[in-house]
């Protein structure tokens, strides 16, 4: 008799939201480099399966990126440590605002000009102003 408590594989398209075409033309521009999901597994040491399940629990956002679709997560989400830890708790803060993960990924990576740093709210996170983008994701809230 099969384990009832396994749960079922990750379908890959249980892993990013479904956005417009246009949309998704815009982000892919927006971020600039994607990783896939292999490239993350390689460069954090983990199965795809739990690139995948992270994914899943959306501890780090995806969009389905280029001609073909595919899965692809932003590459300045990782560093050679791994993760940025700073992306959960900025990822709680703006589902907070019920923005979908798409829109989360547009507002992490627009320009601002009145942030501390030249760029956007994910190059103030690189920059180590976690603090003031967390305000500012709090003020989308409302």
């Amino acid at each position: 008799m099969p384990n009832d408590n396994t749960p079922d594989p990750l379908a890959d398209d249980d892993l990013a939201e479904l956005a417009e075409p246009d949309v998704l033309a815009e982000l892919e521009v927006l971020v600039g480099e994607w990783l896939t999901v292999p490239d993350i597994a390689e460069r954090l040491g983990l199965r795809l399966s739990d690139v995948r399940q992270l994914i899943a629990d959306r501890q780090i956002l995806s969009a389905r990126i280029g001609p073909r679709s595919v899965i692809s997560i932003p590459a300045k989400f990782v560093n050679e440590a791994g993760l940025l830890p700073e992306l959960a708790g900025t990822f709680t803060v703006l589902r907070d605002s019920r923005m979908t993960d798409t829109e989360i990924l547009r507002w992490l990576f627009t320009p601002d000009d009145t942030l501390p740093v030249a760029g956007a709210p994910m190059d103030a996170l690189l920059a180590g102003f976690k603090t003031e983008v967390r305000r500012r994701a709090m003020e989308a809230a409302f």
